[in-house]
């Protein structure tokens, strides 16, 4: 049931589905005795959609959330395993093509090999599974494999965790599957973006991780620029939307330790 709550509550709240749909309802409006309304409801749609695609709206929400983990130190000396989370791997293209398709989070790939090659002590876990809205398709961790045959990575090196559909269930199924024992340092390797979420869900169910941020969208600036075309800055504020609404609903539900997760 979370699952399926999670998928469409943060669908519908996206900021371009809700300003799309204040839009088209203002048009409907305006053809009834209810037209002024319509007409504000209209405007405010557009107004509300120039200030998302033509202002650094995007930039600001996701640097937030960027800013929130700094980059691993390695100073610190070798972790004792490391966690890549789904996501980097498009399943569906790669079912389709019959072979790995890295997706728009492809950094969590480059980040595993690296790890790897750098700790090879280090036990490393891909955890993702089929995030489809039934599950009824291949994992992700179905291709990962593969990838690791043309990254020269071996296939002993990476245990896979293909049964989790979200955030959730990738520290609940990962920590059942390594039980890590105290005093054990593991990394976490997501986008930094998501990092706030993933940490805080890691530590709800008690497995400390250190995190391992890659995929920055925004420089350290937050870069305040004007956004180079409206559907990418759009885009934008949809994917740091994603991860805001992601934040408040997980920790109203008690799958995360704290609102906003910090170091």
């Amino acid at each position: 049931m979370f699952f399926l709550l999670s998928k469409s509550v943060s669908f519908l709240l996206l900021p371009s589905n809700i300003l799309i749909a204040i839009g088209l309802a203002g048009i409907v409006l305006m053809l009834t005795r209810r037209r002024r309304v319509g007409a504000w409801m209209a405007v405010a749609s557009i107004i509300l959609l120039a200030v998302a695609g033509w202002w650094p709206t995007g930039n600001l929400l996701t640097h937030a959330l960027e800013s929130r983990f700094p980059s691993w130190d390695a100073s610190r000396g070798s972790p004792d395993g490391v966690i890549i989370l789904g996501g980097g791997i498009h399943a569906r293209l790669s079912r389709e093509y019959g072979g790995p398709v890295l997706g728009a989070n492809g950094d969590r790939i480059v980040a595993m090999a690296k790890l790897a090659r750098a700790y090879p002590g280090a036990r490393i876990v891909y955890t993702g599974g089929d995030p489809s809205l039934f599950g009824k398709q291949t994992p992700e961790t179905a291709f990962v494999y593969q990838l690791l045959d043309s990254l020269g990575v071996e296939r002993s090196r990476v245990l896979l965790e293909p049964r989790s559909r979200n955030t959730a269930e990738n520290s609940a199924f990962t920590k059942e599957l390594v039980k890590p024992t105290p005093g054990e340092r593991w990394l976490l390797v997501t986008s930094a973006q998501h990092m706030p979420r993933a940490v805080g869900c890691f530590r709800k169910v008690g497995f400390p991780v250190e995190a391992y941020p890659v995929g920055w969208r925004t420089d350290r600036s937050a870069d305040l620029g004007t956004p180079s075309t409206f559907g990418e800055a759009l885009a934008r504020v949809d994917s740091a939307a994603y991860e805001w609404i992601g934040l408040v609903f997980y920790w109203a539900t008690g799958k995360t330790s704290e609102l906003f997760p910090s170091p």
